[in-house]
């Protein structure tokens, strides 16, 4: 049985307001790992910072409520990240890095790998002076 509830998501796409499995007083009604089939593991490695946007091609096979949503979300921006997907759709990030890699293998989407200040593969292992900084500047207000 599909539960929607209107207006789950406070601000955001119009089409993201009718969630599936969410209820207003039970809150979710489903599994997050349901969404996703069962998997854990993305197909396409992708980051939190991942930017993701919809290429304006249609898959040939149905797509699941949660694929719906997420290419909606993909196609209200020009390129939205992993992370503002996953709150959008209020799944863990896990579950829609599978649900983004399906979109990618489907070639609906499109993901960038982030880029990091000096080219590196870390913001943190790029830039510890930065770090430490931060680090400081905290220990001066406790």
């Amino acid at each position: 049985m599909r539960v929607w509830a209107r207006g789950a998501h406070g601000t955001g796409a119009g089409a993201l307001r009718d969630t599936p499995w969410l209820d207003d007083s039970a809150g979710r009604v489903m599994r997050p790992y349901t969404a996703s089939g069962g998997r854990t593991r993305p197909a396409v490695a992708l980051d939190l910072l991942s930017l993701v946007c919809a290429t304006g091609v249609r898959p040939r096979i149905p797509l699941g409520a949660e694929h719906v949503l997420a290419l909606r979300c993909c196609a209200a921006a020009p390129a939205v990240t992993v992370a503002e997907v996953a709150g959008h759709l209020r799944l863990p990030a896990v579950v829609v890095k599978v649900l983004l890699s399906d979109l990618v293998e489907y070639g609906a989407v499109r993901a960038q790998a982030p880029r990091f200040p000096g080219g590196g593969g870390s913001f943190a292992a790029d830039d510890q002076s930065l770090l430490r900084a931060v680090l400081d500047g905290l220990r001066r207000r406790l």
